[in-house]
């Protein structure tokens, strides 16, 4: 017998939202590593509210929704709204009842600055990193180092000539470059560069990452402004963060970018042995690694699992949305870039802890 569809609606739901999510959906345990995560930074959080007001909305809930947004590439805060405003699972990952109102838009904007002052998406990622060292997903001896290129917010027709020039350049010999005497209207942190001479040059910033050989995943992330030098100096500065072992001789891969006899030489002093690809016998750049160096057994292992960075940056980039980055400032992009390297390490530790 065929039924009648009614249209009535129903008064009062029974059914919580808890109940509605299914016990196996991907999120539930991203919901658990997020939520472990957030208590670490609860001291933290206290200290950027005051304690007297009115009662805001709860940093833990922001947060969780920003993720969400980086989780399934969603392209505005206005879309995020939305789709939370009817989505019984994006109520329930972020924290809403059923009835909640929905928040107006211009509350990221609001908490933003006050989440960057007080280094929230550092502190988050690093949190969420001690949960993958505790679950043995981590190797602290074997590492690689790679930069990429974000699109910043600007055109190349908003560079200007700067009002006060320095002095002094910033390129070989004092010479002036382009940044020293032209900056853009409209994000004056970015930088006309392009990573091969095939491409066009466009205004933006560098991403940089390290990630661990084992399963690949991000145990230091930074931006800086785009630069010849700029991969070298932060692959140098996000090595010297790491914890290490006194018993234990670290590696770093990289590809033949950081073909560099100042990169190098940074990390022997490190006590950090290059895995650095090399060019061909007959190009016109020199190699500077060691024959002993060149002949270490874990060498061509480290130049296999450099390849890993690239799933990292795919990910960052084509999913979290970070392509063409819509933050202006080098502060705020760093800011954007962090969280989304702890929401990418989520979705692989979610993976790796079923597996294990």
């Amino acid at each position: 017998m065929r039924g009648n569809e009614e249209q009535q609606e129903e008064v009062f739901s029974y059914i919580s939202a808890e109940k509605r999510v299914p016990e196996e959906h991907p999120l539930r345990a991203i919901r658990r590593m997020t939520d472990e995560a957030l208590r670490g930074l609860s001291k933290k959080l206290d200290e950027l509210y005051a304690g007297t007001g009115r009662p805001s909305i709860p940093p833990e809930q922001l947060l969780r929704a920003l993720l969400l947004q980086g989780l399934y590439s969603i392209r505005s805060e206005r879309l995020l709204m939305e789709q939370m405003d009817y989505n019984l699972l994006f109520r329930w990952f972020v924290g809403l009842r059923m009835d909640d109102r929905i928040w107006d838009v211009t509350v990221f904007t609001k908490n933003r600055e006050r989440l960057i002052v007080g280094e929230i998406a550092e502190r988050f990622f690093q949190e969420v990193l001690k949960q993958a060292r505790a679950g043995a997903l981590l190797s602290d001896e074997h590492f690689t180092v790679d930069g990429t290129l974000l699109e910043a917010w600007a055109n190349r027709d908003s560079f200007r000539e700067k009002q006060d020039p320095p002095t002094k350049g910033t390129g070989t010999r004092g010479r002036k470059l382009l940044r020293d005497t032209h900056e853009s209207s409209t994000d004056a942190d970015a930088r006309l560069y392009k990573k091969s001479a095939a491409s066009m040059a466009k205004p933006s910033y560098l991403g940089h990452v390290v990630t661990e050989n084992r399963n690949g995943l991000i145990v230091q992330a930074c931006v800086t402004r785009s630069g010849q030098r700029a991969e070298k100096e932060a692959g140098l500065s996000m090595m010297a963060k790491l914890p290490s072992r006194q018993d234990a001789r670290r590696t770093l891969g990289a590809d033949k970018a950081y073909q560099d006899k100042d990169f190098i030489e940074g990390l022997r002093q490190g006590r950090i042995l290059p895995h650095v690809a090399e060019y061909a016998a007959n190009a016109k750049w020199p190699n500077w690694l060691t024959r002993k160096e060149r002949r270490h057994p874990g060498y061509e292992i480290s130049l296999r699992k450099r390849k890993l960075v690239e799933n990292v940056f795919g990910w960052i980039k084509s999913i979290a949305g970070l392509r063409q980055i819509k933050l202006r400032g080098v502060q705020r992009v760093n800011w954007a870039f962090q969280f989304a390297a702890a929401a990418c390490n989520l979705v692989r530790m979610r993976k790796l802890l079923q597996a294990v």
